[in-house]
């Protein structure tokens, strides 16, 4: 049930600048808007106006003026939510923005709950529940391909792929279900062959779309690099280098970093979640000893792994310690880094290179981190190894958890369904199979929905939105 009140709410970010927004969405929004708005021309009024137009004069209260503003407004159904809205730009003092607002709710409006606006856009059809969350995700981008990610799930890229797939299903499951109406007849409405050729086909779109998730989740939240090695290699004062600040605490003491310490960086339109971790090394400290598990825990986790070895340690030193973490490196890209270059010298390099045989799927590079010294050759690998590149010619990307949850569970119906028509069972457990898959397709849209998920998605977006 869509709740028929007016709502208001300030709709850019907080705080003072040049001008601020504010939006009504509602029956009434016309109305009140009209309550408070004074035009120039002698009894010009919002309701008598065209959609889709901007009108300017200024809002009062009494003989007050509070300030001078510009109207938009949009009526049902070409809006944004579907209802008449309206967008007061005025201003962009905190002061101004607060009295409007106390304006509008004397006047008969009520505060917008955290994306209810949005809430509104998708219970009136305006979008699916999909495109909804990637609303949120489109405020939220922080980088080149995040955003791209992003607008194409709210222009409906990936509802389109999912809309395909139920409606595939749908058909058959009438056929099927037809075919138990006629059950004592012993007809076939719905071709086996054919409906095992489409169970195999979304089969493998729903594999590629749940797929996709680890690629949609690194483009979300930052391609995941774990800084590992011993202590006292410079671990710390790479990632401060990287980051251009002092976030991790820099000492000759080893052990310094207890904890995994975390940050991200935009590279070129690229995020990079960065995780300084504990020195590996022998330890009776239980807490230095948790760190150090914590440690081979982030690694895990990484797409990169930056192994900083000291150049100035003797080379059997060094060769053992890239040895321990090649054993828990697997799918991984793995860079090791030459640190303190400055100090080991030519000599050092050389027979660094002399040491190792890379894989293909290792680098190595030495710098100088306090120095600053060859960073760019460490970024530039960054940004080659980054697997990012698939994400261009790839038409969805999953990166939501719950799409994600959804997706799985739908491809497990979907294995039974084909395994049931292999097996021949009967048309009623065929049909219960093909609808569950059907439901979890549902959920990702919001064809299938209930007010407790709804609610959850939406308290997390922002007041206004």
């Amino acid at each position: 049930m869509i709740d028929q009140s007016t709502i208001c709410a300030i709709a850019t970010s907080p705080g003072v600048g040049a001008i601020a927004t504010i939006r009504l969405s509602g029956d009434e929004a016309i109305e009140i808007a009209d309550k408070v708005f004074h035009s120039p021309i002698e009894n010009k009024m919002l309701a008598n106006q065209k959609a889709n137009t901007l009108h300017v004069g200024t809002i009062s209260e009494g003989p007050e003026i509070i300030d001078e503003v510009v109207v938009s407004l949009f009526r049902a159904p070409q809006s944004f939510t579907g209802e008449d809205v309206v967008e007061i730009t005025c201003h962009g003092s905190s002061y101004i923005q607060q009295r409007l607002l106390e304006l509008l709710l004397k006047s008969g409006a009520r505060m917008a709950r955290p994306g209810e606006f949005t809430q509104r856009a998708f219970l009136n059809g305006k979008m699916d529940l999909s495109q909804a969350e990637a609303v949120a995700d489109l405020i939220a981008s922080s980088n080149a391909a995040n955003h791209k990610m992003a607008l194409k799930q709210m222009r409906g890229g990936f509802s389109n792929e999912i809309k395909k797939l139920r409606d595939q299903l749908l058909h058959f499951i009438a056929m099927v279900e037809l075919e138990l109406d006629f059950g004592e007849e012993d007809v076939e409405f719905a071709d086996r062959k054919q409906l095992i050729e489409l169970t195999e086909k979304i089969e493998r779109l729903l594999n590629k779309l749940a797929g996709s998730f680890k690629l949609g989740n690194v483009l979300k939240n930052g391609v995941p690099v774990a800084i590992v090695g011993e202590t006292n290699v410079g671990k710390s004062t790479l990632l401060n280098a990287i980051l251009n600040e002092e976030k991790a605490i820099v000492s000759d003491i080893h052990g310094t970093t207890r904890d995994v310490i975390e940050d991200v960086v935009n590279i070129d339109g690229t995020a990079f979640r960065f995780f300084d971790t504990a020195g590996i090394r022998e330890t009776i400290d239980q807490i230095e000893t948790l760190g150090i598990e914590r440690s081979y825990s982030k690694l895990e986790q990484a797409e990169i792994v930056l192994l900083v070895t000291d150049l100035s340690n003797p080379i059997d030193l060094i060769r053992q310690r890239v040895e321990l973490i090649r054993e828990r490196v697997q799918d991984q890209k793995l860079i090791i880094v030459g640190n303190k270059a400055d100090l080991g010298g030519k000599a050092k390099v050389k027979e660094m290179l002399d040491a190792f045989i890379l894989s293909e799927n290792e680098d190595l590079v030495f710098i100088s981190a306090k120095q600053q010294q060859n960073l760019e050759a460490l970024i530039e690998l960054l940004k080659e190894n980054a697997n990012l590149q698939q994400a261009e010619g790839t038409d969805v990307i999953v990166s939501n958890i719950r799409h994600y949850e959804a997706l799985t569970n739908a491809h497990r119906a979907v294995i039974r369904v084909i395994d049931g028509l292999e097996d021949g069972i009967s048309g009623d457990f065929l049909a219960q199979d093909i609808r569950e898959c059907l439901h979890y397709l549902g959920e990702i849209t919001g064809e299938i929905s209930n007010d407790e998920v709804l609610g959850h998605i939406f308290k997390n977006f922002c007041i206004g939105k």
